[in-house]
């Protein structure tokens, strides 16, 4: 099966240092993220119903751009990514999320990421 790239993108109406914290701090992912976060050093354990996901973050700038690679990932190339930017017009934050998945599995890899972000911004107060 071939592995496609999926782009979403969000609007927030909490600034960027906001969002960057609910992607980076262990107490706010276990908000919407998973069940459990280990981080030590650049190393993120995520577990989800007591399976485990190693990822590396291999790009940190604060308030700007997070970029993971998953321990076990399909593809050498692959890796799951945030970036957050202020909209010139509303002054909203915009989130953009960079994951890959195979071809047939884009919909539903989108619908995750859809009710994830909306439980996040729940978490947030609203947006």
């Amino acid at each position: 099966m071939e592995r496609v790239q999926v782009k979403v993108e969000f609007l927030f109406r909490s600034s960027k240092a906001i969002v960057y914290q609910f992607l980076t701090t262990p107490s706010c992912l276990v908000r919407w993220f998973c069940d459990k976060v280990d981080i030590t050093g650049k190393t993120f354990i995520f577990s989800w119903e007591g399976s485990e996901e190693v990822a590396e973050l291999v790009e940190n700038v604060e308030n700007e751009r997070l970029r993971f690679k998953w321990e076990d990932a399909d593809d050498e190339e692959e890796y799951l990514e945030f970036t957050m930017s202020k909209s010139p017009i509303t002054g909203d934050t915009i989130l953009v999320i960079v994951d890959y998945c195979d071809e047939d599995e884009a919909a539903d890899t989108r619908q995750l990421w859809e009710s994830q972000i909306a439980t996040m911004q729940k978490e947030m107060g609203g947006g």
